[in-house]
């Protein structure tokens, strides 16, 4: 797949010259720009160097993105070459633009709807059997974001794939479970794992194609708005989760006995649910969530725990129409709300709480705090906590840009979820390498 790849994706748009395979770099003049490797994982870092410029010569670097709707997300950084006329962006400091510093994947992760396009889009891939498109460029000068840059001297195609030869995907229809499940090339039998996000719902699979690179057979899960699921988040049913980690336990892929789950934001809430009422959930990755179960009930046989309101007076809005629902969710720590905790002190299985103290999506800080503290109260230590200063809401897999306000796909109302963008990056790249040891380390 790579190599046919490589030998044919010479850029984003036609008509471009195209270049063998190994000669992915581009130039204009006597400047060339390399970025290696030309395709490959998306979680993995890329190496980027320009080189035949004048020494000390001031140059912009430049990112552009179409995704699959044709928006474009764009991203720059200024640097200064070097006294041989080379900018190696592993070693070298960005001056300004989107960003500062030594950050060699900066141009990546701070990708954002360019100034044409509607902002606070989310640059998220729908389609994992195509790569991600990246074009860099090297211009003259220094030019700032949403600016005409200066003349083109270089330029290079990269592309960023979420799955990896060998990797099987299977749609699935099992009873009453939609999804699909990722599975590893080779004969495994491979540790389990089930992959939910939050309240967009629908079917989202680059982190469970990730996983399946990762050597993890990975369900994304979906449970509304996908197929003939519900179309909207009504109430919840365990017994669905239950059916998808029966199905995972008897797969002949699977390792089994035990198998892990996770989630971001209400599917981290729905981890922490499966862990504690499903036995055969032993490891529980929580990005973002809560220990209390929110906005809609959640039904298991005869149990029912009520989910927490949002009080809608308690939203504030800022003069730019961002919406801020930081303080609008009810307190899980009052009495009256005592009813929609999760007994997670009954879980047997292991948690690991990621969270951002940025969120400004809700109090997902407070929120660990509070489910360490529950586990303690009963003599648990079976947690690990990643807290990350500056890190906002949405923690996905390193490298994918960050987004501080999104669009909120029921409203289409511009949502605020808090972070910095250069923490935010950090805190990705540093949590998926945990992740997957962790998950390692309870599933064998």
């Amino acid at each position: 797949m790579w190599r046919v790849a490589r030998a044919w994706a010479g850029c984003l748009r036609p008509g471009r010259r195209r270049h063998p395979a190994g000669l992915r770099s581009g130039s204009r003049g006597a400047a060339s720009v390399a970025v290696e490797p030309a395709a490959g994982l998306a979680d993995e870092p890329v190496a980027t160097k320009v080189l035949g410029l004048a020494p000390r010569q001031p140059v912009t670097l430049r990112a552009l993105v179409v995704n699959e709707q044709g928006c474009l997300f764009d991203s720059c950084a200024h640097y200064q070459a070097d006294s041989l006329g080379e900018v190696d962006l592993s070693r070298d400091t960005s001056q300004g633009g989107d960003y500062t510093g030594v950050e060699p994947m900066g141009l990546f992760w701070s990708l954002s709807p360019a100034g044409m396009e509607r902002p606070y889009q989310r640059l998220v891939p729908k389609q994992i059997k195509t790569p991600m498109k990246v074009e860099v460029s090297v211009h003259q000068g220094h030019s700032q974001p949403g600016t005409i840059p200066g003349q083109v001297l270089a330029k290079a195609s990269v592309e960023r794939w979420f799955t990896a030869p060998g990797v099987r995907r299977i749609r699935l229809k099992e009873g009453s479970v939609r999804g699909s499940l990722f599975l590893p090339s080779g004969d495994g039998p491979f540790p389990g794992v089930i992959d939910m996000f939050g309240d967009e719902g629908g079917l989202i699979e680059f982190r469970s194609s990730l996983l399946a690179t990762r050597g993890f057979a990975a369900l994304s899960l979906p449970y509304f708005d996908f197929e003939d699921l519900p179309k909207v988040m009504k109430d919840l049913h365990l017994e669905y989760f239950e059916e998808a980690v029966r199905f995972l336990q008897r797969h002949p892929k699977v390792k089994g006995p035990g198998i892990g789950v996770i989630g971001t934001g209400k599917g981290a809430e729905l981890a922490f649910s499966m862990i504690t009422f499903l036995p055969q959930v032993v490891a529980a990755v929580c990005i973002s969530g809560c220990s209390s179960n929110t906005i809609t009930a959640l039904h298991y046989g005869e149990l029912t725990l009520p989910g927490l309101r949002f009080d809608m007076s308690k939203i504030s809005i800022s003069e730019t129409g961002v919406f801020d629902i930081f303080e609008a969710m009810d307190d899980p720590l009052d009495p009256a709300n005592s009813h929609s905790l999760i007994p997670i002190e009954e879980a047997e299985g292991h948690f690991l709480l990621v969270v951002g103290k940025d969120d400004r999506n809700w109090k997902s800080s407070l929120y660990a705090e509070m489910a360490i503290g529950r586990l303690r109260q009963h003599g648990k230590e079976n947690f690990k906590l990643l807290s990350y200063p500056g890190a906002g809401h949405r923690i996905d897999p390193p490298f994918l840009p960050f987004c501080s306000v999104a669009l909120d796909r029921v409203l289409g109302l511009p949502v605020l979820g808090g972070g910095e963008r250069k923490a935010h990056a950090h805190a990705q790249e540093h949590s998926w390498r945990k992740i997957q040891d962790f998950l390692r380390l309870h599933l064998g």
